[in-house]
């Protein structure tokens, strides 16, 4: 039999909460019996919605309030609505049994609950819960911390892992550090997977390190595992259709962002120190930038790309993804050839172009702003549009379609046959890529490239040796959940950014320095060519200045969210 429980004050479908009238305890031990009986129910309740990830019922068993708090290993989520959004994200939690349960007053309208769980995969877990009872809306959650089963190897994360998978080959300065490397490199033993299971199976061993993931381990450091990309690296999502999403521990229950997806959250969770990645229009920027981290796209061509699966060659380049500048220029530095250690001028002088930065949303521009408030020198702005004869609107739309046609161009030579031969091993929004990509004529190829040289040589004219200011992304991270036309319009926005250091074959580096009430933003810097180490350094030199009290509480942050200012770089 089941009964309904009422519970005034909220909304739709989640004015009636379910509850079970079955005896409190059939199969457990514990003492819940001892618990007032309608705090039984609302206990079994929120089990049974969390097993059928019924989210309206699991809304309105947590109170409806910014002081509530849902915990796990993962960190705190504070604020209903917060925990509603990784609710939405997570896909609904693994299946379990409840063991036993522990519960003890805290006073006569709360009640501590702690759960022992068996999860139907394997492993046991707790869950510990403090219920509140309300007059009129009965007993629900206003705490809850989650400790999971340990966790051997995130799928999302990893394709394949070990301790280490790979031991370092000499001994360097990057001794003791771990590597989560793209799948895309080669790896000797092991295949390239390219975020496409059929891919991975129909792969060969490799032989041979890619050049990139060799320097690291002549370095010292030692490889833990292969990450996860989004298939063929064809996306900045980092939603794998296959393999599942990756975490953002910076902002729970949204996208990692792709495609260097799996070496950013391994990077971002603490479970190594630096990513390999590659980035062709944003594919270390943007989840650098989602994820609160350091993300170095390095100039075209500077690191050796010998062992590394292509996408669109003329864009394609090497990086890595770090939480530190320190550990940043530690693997550039072991990486680059001398040629990659150009030095900036005495005096840097920044630029701004108002039209690309206008990409992105309101907040993100309110926030790159307000950074660029504390620039003693100040930012001089710039058109790169100028001097060319298309109307201003024109940009950079023109710029990014020409650059999108070209990648897309790039991207089926490298891959077409393969796609072909494996109609539906590519799925999702990667596979609609794919099938634009094939209709690419050759006059339109050739037409976007003349484009782009014409940009490329009038754009270095604008820069010459000055550094380009601008978000690393349009927006915070989009929600998990988010429809895909609002994935597809940020990807869009943010890619009319990003495509601007692909033209022009620059160095970009993306700082955790801007925030917004949403989550973290990427402050890009674009700097000249061969100047990769020079760029880590500048942006070490701005993160490490400290923002002035007055300037943050005019922004709504307190002294333990400072975040930092560009004043007397």
């Amino acid at each position: 039999m089941t009964t309904h429980e009422t519970m005034p004050g909220t909304q739709g479908p989640t004015e009636s909460v379910a509850a079970t009238d079955a005896p409190a305890l059939p199969q457990v031990g514990g003492n819940l019996t001892t618990a007032p009986p309608d705090l039984v129910k609302r206990f079994w309740k929120y089990e049974e919605a969390l097993m059928a990830d019924d989210l309206p019922t699991l809304d309105a068993l947590f109170i409806d309030d910014e002081t509530t708090l849902r915990a796990d290993g993962a960190g705190v989520l504070l604020g209903s609505d917060e925990i509603r959004r990784f609710r939405r994200g997570r896909g609904g939690a693994a299946q379990r049994h409840i063991a036993s349960v522990q519960a003890v007053p805290v006073s006569d309208t709360a009640w501590l609950t702690v759960g022992e769980s068996l999860t139907v995969a394997g492993g046991r877990g707790v869950q510990t819960q403090l219920w509140r009872h309300d007059p009129e809306q009965g007993w629900r959650i206003a705490t809850a911390h989650i400790t999971g089963p340990a966790v051997v190897l995130d799928r999302s994360i990893w394709r394949e892992a070990g301790a280490p998978l790979v031991a370092p080959t000499s001994s360097g300065p990057l001794d003791g550090m771990t590597v989560a490397v793209k799948d895309l490199f080669a790896v000797a033993g092991h295949r390239i997977g390219a975020g496409i299971p059929e891919y991975l199976e129909t792969a060969a061993v490799e032989p041979d390190h890619a050049t990139a993931v060799a320097h690291l381990l002549a370095n010292g450091a030692s490889v833990t595992g292969i990450a996860q990309t989004d298939q063929f690296a064809y996306s900045i999502a980092g939603r794998n259709a296959h393999y599942g999403t990756p975490p953002n521990p910076a902002r729970r229950g949204s996208i990692s962002g792709g495609s260097s997806s799996g070496p950013a959250s391994a990077v971002a969770l603490g479970q190594v120190d630096i990513g390999l990645a590659s980035d062709t229009g944003g594919s270390i920027r943007v989840p650098a930038s989602y994820q609160g981290l350091w993300g170095l796209r390095t100039t075209h061509g500077a690191v050796s790309k010998n062992g590394t699966l292509p996408l669109a060659p003329s864009f394609d380049t090497i990086g890595w993804i770090t939480r530190d500048a320190s550990t940043l220029r530690r693997a550039a530095a072991a990486s680059l050839p001398e040629n990659g250690r150009h030095t900036l001028p005495e005096t840097i002088e920044f630029v701004v172009d108002r039209t690309l930065v206008e990409q992105s949303d309101p907040d993100v521009v309110e926030a790159f702003d307000w950074y660029l408030t504390g620039l003693g020198r100040g930012a001089t702005e710039v058109s790169l549009d100028a001097g060319h004869p298309s109307p201003a609107q024109a940009f950079p739309a023109t710029y990014y379609e020409a650059f999108r046609v070209v990648q897309a161009a790039e991207a089926w030579a490298s891959h077409g046959t393969w796609i072909t031969e494996h109609p539906d091993a590519v799925i999702g929004d990667v596979a609609e890529r794919f099938a634009d990509a094939a209709l690419m004529s050759r006059a339109q190829h050739r037409e976007a490239r003349e484009i782009l040289d014409e940009a490329r040589a009038r754009w270095e004219h604008v820069l010459e040796g000055r550094v380009l200011l601008l978000p690393s992304v349009a927006s915070v991270a989009p929600e998990s959940d988010a429809p895909d036309e609002h994935i597809q319009a940020v990807r869009t926005a943010t890619l009319a950014m990003t495509c601007v250091a692909g033209i022009l074959g620059r160095p970009a580096l993306s700082v955790p320095a801007l925030e917004t009430k949403g989550g973290p933003v990427g402050l890009c810097l674009v700097g000249p060519q061969y100047a990769d180490l020079a760029l880590v350094d500048l942006g070490e030199n701005i993160a490490n200045r400290q923002m002035n009290q007055e300037h943050l509480a005019a922004r709504g942050f307190g002294a333990r969210e400072q975040r930092t200012t560009l004043t007397g770089v």
